[in-house]
């Protein structure tokens, strides 16, 4: 079976998928408690500046960043230990069938996304940061920086695993199985990615012009994730932009503002890297990817239809 195909195992009707997402969402609100907790602690229990910083971030109220950090990834660590649970119990699934089309996960697929994206993004910061040198302050402090590096590399995959899975697994399946054709799971799932990512406070301070990044990202995801027949590279590509943007360069009004090495004390505005990184570095990125794995019959796999499988319930 092909990954798509793999939503047909176990239990699969519509209530579930609907149910499993409830689910999802209540668990990421009981997980926000930590975080509201350690807000209200340290605004020493003002309850004006505590809604001032519901309202922005925490971190405007004086939050330690990883702590932040930490207690914002700790939501997605529940959200995807419920994710678990409702496609184990619920479906009556193996968990591995919504990650990838293979036997068991494939960490060099991982490793390799990993690696690769994360050495164009170093490379693209550093490019920038030579050629508006005024823009960017040294921001080193070695307790901190280490603690958000701790932080990011340990803590940090929870969070862009369970978004990947979320959207390139479960519900790129279960549409799938739905509508059983490709592109529209493929289209849904990326625009969803994108809309609820408009909540972040850049796109605020930018515009929803942003929606073309986080849409875009979202497409790249997806058509890795069907062409590879898996999400290992998703989600080595996903974890990789997240930590290196937590810890080479940060800002003061973007969803993460880390002690990072850099701070970039720019005016917020639409740059051209942001298309670039979308109409040029995905591209290549696919090209190199399909070179690598020998993608073949790109038209039925982004396209094609889904055809029900014949399952051995053994």
């Amino acid at each position: 079976m092909d990954f798509i195909q793999r939503g047909f195992e176990g239990k699969n009707k519509s209530w579930m998928y609907i149910l499993t997402m409830v689910l999802i969402f209540v668990a990421i609100q009981f997980a926000s408690i930590p975080l509201m907790i350690a807000a209200f602690f340290e605004v020493d229990g003002d309850m004006e500046k505590f809604m001032q910083g519901a309202e922005s971030s925490f971190m405007d109220i004086g939050m330690n960043s990883s702590l932040f950090l930490f207690l914002m990834i700790f939501t997605f660590m529940i959200a995807l230990l419920a994710l678990f649970l409702c496609v184990r119990f619920i479906h009556r699934k193996k968990f591995i069938s919504i990650v990838t089309s293979r036997e068991k996960l494939d960490w060099s697929r991982v490793f390799y996304a990993f690696v690769l994206w994360g050495s164009i993004s170093i490379v693209a910061m550093f490019v920038g940061m030579y050629l508006s040198p005024e823009d960017y302050v040294w921001n080193f402090k070695p307790v901190p920086f280490f603690t958000l590096v701790f932080v990011s590399f340990v803590f940090l995959p929870f969070q862009t695993s369970s978004e990947e899975l979320i959207f390139r697994g479960y519900l790129m399946q279960g549409f799938g199985t739905l509508v059983k054709n490709r592109w529209f799971p493929l289209i849904i799932t990326s625009v969803i990615f994108g809309l609820l990512h408009g909540m972040n406070p850049e796109v605020e301070k930018l515009g929803y012009i942003l929606m073309v990044f986080y849409i875009g990202t979202g497409l790249f995801y997806g058509i890795t994730t069907l062409m590879d027949e898996g999400t290992e590279l998703a989600l080595g590509l996903h974890a990789s932009n997240n930590i290196i943007a937590a810890f080479l360069v940060t800002t003061d009004w973007m969803v993460f503002r880390t002690d990072a090495l850099y701070v970039d004390t720019s005016d917020p505005a639409v740059g051209a890297e942001m298309f670039i990184g979308v109409f040029v570095f995905y591209p290549i990125l696919l090209f190199i990817f399909s070179k690598k794995y020998g993608w073949t019959n790109w038209k039925s796999k982004l396209f094609g239809k889904v055809e029900i499988p014949v399952i051995d319930e053994k």
